[in-house]
C-alpha cells in the first residue's frame, strides 16, 4: 500500500473556506481519476499555524506516478491558482510495511 501525504500550511483566516473547498471539490476531484482508494483529511492540533495533512491512500507506486503524469499537474495548479501566496505545501510518498 502507497500513501501519498500532502501537508499545508495555511495563511490564519482562510481555514473554514479552505477546507470547505478542499473536501466538497478538490478531494473529490483527486479521488475521482481512479487512483486512489479514500483520502483522510487531518488538521495538526498542536502547529503554530493553521497546518492540514491530507493522506491519499492507493494500491502500488505504478498508481501513484499514473496519477502523477495523468492529473496532478491539472489539480495542483487548480489549487495554486485558487490560494496563491496564501499556503505553503510538501508531499511525501509513503510505503506501508506493516497491515
Amino acid at each position: 500500500m502507497i500513501f501519498y501525504r500532502v501537508t499545508i500550511i495555511l495563511q490564519p483566516g482562510i481555514e473554514s473556506e479552505w477546507v470547505n473547498w478542499m473536501q466538497q471539490v478538490h478531494i473529490p476531484d483527486v479521488l475521482k481519476t481512479g487512483y486512489f482508494e479514500q483520502c483522510r483529511m487531518f488538521r495538526e492540533l498542536e502547529a503554530s499555524e493553521p497546518t492540514f495533512v491530507m493522506e491519499y491512500q492507493c494500491r502500488s507506486l505504478e498508481d501513484y506516478q499514473r496519477y502523477r503524469e495523468q492529473h496532478a499537474p491539472a489539480l495542483q495548479k487548480e489549487h495554486t491558482e485558487r490560494y496563491a501566496g496564501r499556503f505553503r505545501g510538501t508531499r511525501q510518498l509513503l510505503e506501508c510495511l506493516s497491515s
